[in-house]
């Protein structure tokens, strides 16, 4: 018998091809605010602004091809973040290769995620995020 996991009971996830947006970030947000019709007003900003940087970050960071995955449970409620490229590079918490100005982005994923991370393949890696409702 295999141990169930949480993601066991819920449906597949949305899949979004980044490359089509361009680094159209707030195309993104709008999809991802369609996707999850149903989140409360409150806890949809914090999974945004999660949104926000990952893919913020696949775009300054990362190489194509792009692709982001939203899992949704309702029991217990939380939304699960996945960002794929090629990169093999993983995020850093609190600086950032692209100048003085930027690198709070893992820091806010940090603060808003019950959990966050990285899981490299072959083909590059996947940045995640759990944020609970």
């Amino acid at each position: 018998m295999h141990p169930t996991s949480r993601f066991d009971d819920i449906p597949r996830p949305q899949v979004l091809d980044l490359d089509d947006y361009a680094h159209d970030v707030a195309a993104v947000r709008r999809w991802t605010r369609s996707a999850l019709s149903g989140v409360t007003a409150d806890e949809l900003e914090d999974i945004l602004l999660v949104v926000n940087e990952l893919v913020s970050n696949a775009f300054d960071h990362g190489r194509g091809p792009r692709r982001m995955r939203l899992h949704r449970s309702t029991e217990p409620c939380f939304v699960r973040v996945e960002i794929d490229d090629t990169s093999p590079d993983p995020p850093t918490l609190g600086c950032s290769r692209l100048g003085g100005n930027r690198g709070r982005g893992m820091v806010i994923v940090n603060r808003l995620a019950k959990d966050w991370g990285v899981t490299h393949s072959l083909h590059g890696k996947t940045v995640w995020a759990e944020i609970t409702c």
